[in-house]
């Protein structure tokens, strides 16, 4: 059986400050994930600000090392890998990122950023085929060449930027895109022209994506899998609709309730009541990340275990003890069934994005 494209398992991160008084911030707590070689998907992590997400994409993209876990590409842990393997992993391994604009260089013009891709990565021999890569990869993204070759970032909308920086992923043919919030600075129709791309890429190229975002309503139309953080730790994952339509755990049932309803005459009336962040540290300094915040909270456990992810249904799994007659999963892997599961990194003062 061969090796899946990425595996990430009981992967942490862990941030230390200070001389004296060293004060750890758990960004990330035992994350796993699997990512096949085939058929492409879109797996989506999703939580609110400071949930871990950010720094879930730069571990994978090898920016960062992983305090505990691994990364592994094919099989190989990503900060092992040496020369030629190296530079097949930077190539399947793309990026697009929440900012277009700081993604470029302003003194470089669109076709230089995406000449430097080719000359790089030697996808062509000659200047008419560069030439020919760079308008195959605009049109791919329905950007037409004339209109934006030759110009620098600034005198581009934030629609083509972001498309300019699809496209110089697409040169590369990638396996895997990961997309840290891509369309959150875009406005509605920006935004859908975004989602399909990434839709036409995933069924005509093969490419499957690490969609992160904050925002469930673009998950419930793009996504194949959903994963929520909250706080580091995955609350809640699963099938995009078991979790949407049933979601189980209390803080996927809060995002899930938020999402506004395409109906003028229904009036939003919840009221959402959040303790103050030094309860919210205090609780979630060794037990369950949500128990400051959650209505149905088992004083005698919760502040004091961290909940494992129970399987509440095929392909669907919640960290919750609300579910504790379930069977858990093994490090939070799909059809892997135990007893226990893997300790986590003993929790500090939450996480960060």
């Amino acid at each position: 059986m061969s090796a899946p494209l990425l595996e990430v398992r009981h992967v942490s991160k862990v941030y230390e400050e200070g001389l004296l008084n060293r004060r750890r911030t758990v960004a990330l707590d035992g994350f796993s994930l699997v990512i096949p070689e085939a058929p492409p998907r879109i797996i989506t992590i999703a939580g609110e600000s400071g949930s871990g997400k950010t720094t879930l994409a730069r571990l994978i993209l090898g920016f960062l090392a992983p305090t505990a876990g691994s990364i592994r590409y094919r099989g190989h842990d990503i900060h092992s890998l040496r020369g030629a393997r190296w530079r097949e992993f930077r190539r399947d391994v793309q990026a697009i990122f929440q900012d277009p604009f700081e993604a470029f260089n302003p003194f470089y013009r669109v076709d230089a950023v995406l000449g430097l891709v080719i000359r790089n990565f030697r996808l062509a021999r000659d200047g008419r085929s560069v030439r020919r890569l760079i308008e195959e990869a605009l049109e791919l993204v329905g950007l037409r060449p004339d209109e934006v070759l030759g110009k620098y970032p600034h005198e581009l909308s934030g629609g083509q930027r972001q498309r300019i920086m699809i496209a110089r992923a697409v040169l590369l043919r990638p396996r895997l895109i990961v997309a840290d919030e891509p369309v959150s600075m875009l406005d509605a129709s920006l935004r859908a022209i975004i989602l399909e791309i990434m839709l036409r890429l995933k069924r005509e190229y093969g490419v499957s994506f690490l969609y992160i975002t904050h925002d469930l309503s673009t998950a419930y139309q793009l996504s194949d899998e959903l994963y929520i953080l909250y706080r580091g730790m995955v609350v809640e994952r699963g099938d995009v609709e078991q979790v949407i339509r049933t979601p189980r755990h209390p803080y996927t049932q809060l995002l899930v309730s938020s999402i506004p309803r395409p109906n003028p005459h229904a009036r939003w009336t919840d009221v959402i009541t959040l303790p103050v962040e030094e309860e919210l540290q205090l609780t979630a300094a060794r037990g369950c990340p949500y128990v400051g915040r959650c209505p149905y909270a088992m004083p005698e456990r919760c502040p004091q275990e961290a909940p494992p992810l129970y399987a509440v249904g095929p392909q669907h799994a919640a960290a919750c003890f609300l579910y504790q007659d379930h069977p858990v999963l093994a490090g939070g892997l799909a059809g892997e069934a135990t007893v226990g599961a893997p300790p986590g990194v003993p929790r500090g003062n939450g996480a960060q994005g």
